[in-house]
């Protein structure tokens, strides 16, 4: 099957689409910057592959054969389309390609990143995503032991050796069960929880503490009963009414859940800044950065929403 195609290089083609075009082997040769003399063994080349003439050529004048005109289309529409195949090529060489980890947040694991994360792979098809969610303690730490590229979550305190963009700000809201006297209110102020028995994430974590700290600001101290490492179980937990919960924005139940109701809680510093942080010595893959520059928008867009406040 080899043996059926003709052994005709893409300078060859060129070249009879440059005399076709010129009538002329000096113009030819000038456009495609060779000599001459080099130029007419190109094309006595292709005619001796071919078995034609297919220049009638003169000491002023060359003229194209009725198998040039035909030849030297062919020859363009093959070298055009050869030009736009290795465009493509060389195109998706440049595209990132291996892997990424990405570590996040609950709230932003839930609640954002499953649909950033398919528009990132629309975009780079060659890149391997790897996803892992857990608290803010979490998040950080595998940032900074190189287990992820970079983390989504909350910025406010990060330790030395951390550069971070903080993007938006995130409130709270307490989750409680929709029959629950409170919902029937717009809005809780802390105060209002005194007594009333919580069930939280683990005290170190970022939602926890901010929770705590705005509650002492006002002389305030909660009563937890109960405290869960995963959304789910936290949710479950109110639902089985051992207790009211305090989460961000985007730890919410969904709007149509029929057991639960979320209300916005009310109180000095009750909010978390977000962002996206990395290691500040760590240089970011290609792939790691094209996926920072959506993280970067997604959040921008975020920030316009209920709960997210521009800063």
């Amino acid at each position: 099957m080899a043996n059926a195609y003709p052994d005709l290089s893409a300078r060859q083609l060129g070249a009879v689409v440059a005399v076709a075009d010129y009538r002329s082997f000096i113009a030819a040769a000038s456009a495609m910057k060779m000599s001459q003399p080099a130029l007419t063994r190109l094309i006595q080349q292709v005619e001796a592959e071919l078995g034609v003439l297919l220049f009638s050529r003169s000491t002023r004048h060359v003229s194209v054969t009725d198998a040039g005109k035909e030849f030297s289309a062919h020859a363009e529409r093959l070298l055009n389309d050869l030009k736009f195949s290795v465009g493509n090529i060389r195109e998706k060489a440049r595209e990132p390609r291996g892997q990424i980890v990405v570590s996040s947040v609950l709230s932003l694991a839930n609640a954002m990143l499953p649909a950033l994360l398919a528009d990132y792979t629309r975009m780079f098809p060659g890149v391997e995503i790897h996803l892992r969610e857990g608290l803010h303690g979490t998040v950080r730490d595998e940032v900074r032991s190189g287990l992820a590229d970079f983390g989504v979550g909350y910025v406010d305190d990060l330790p030395d050796g951390f550069v971070a963009e903080m993007i938006a700000t995130e409130s709270f809201y307490v989750v409680l069960p929709a029959d629950h006297p409170l919902a029937r209110r717009k809005a809780l102020e802390l105060r209002t929880l005194i007594d009333l028995p919580l069930v939280s994430f683990p005290p170190e974590s970022r939602t926890r503490r901010a929770v705590d700290a705005s509650a002492a600001a006002e002389g305030l101290t909660f009563r937890y009963v109960m405290t869960a490492n995963r959304l789910p179980t936290l949710h479950g937990l109110v639902r089985n009414r051992i207790g009211l919960a305090v989460v961000p924005f985007g730890e919410r139940p969904l709007p149509n859940d029929p057991d639960l109701i979320a209300r916005p809680l009310v109180g000095e510093r009750l909010t978390c800044s977000l962002g996206v942080m990395r290691l500040r010595e760590r240089e970011l893959s290609p792939a790691a950065a094209e996926f920072l520059g959506v993280v970067r928008n997604w959040m921008l867009t975020l920030r316009r929403g209920t709960g997210r406040k521009k800063k």
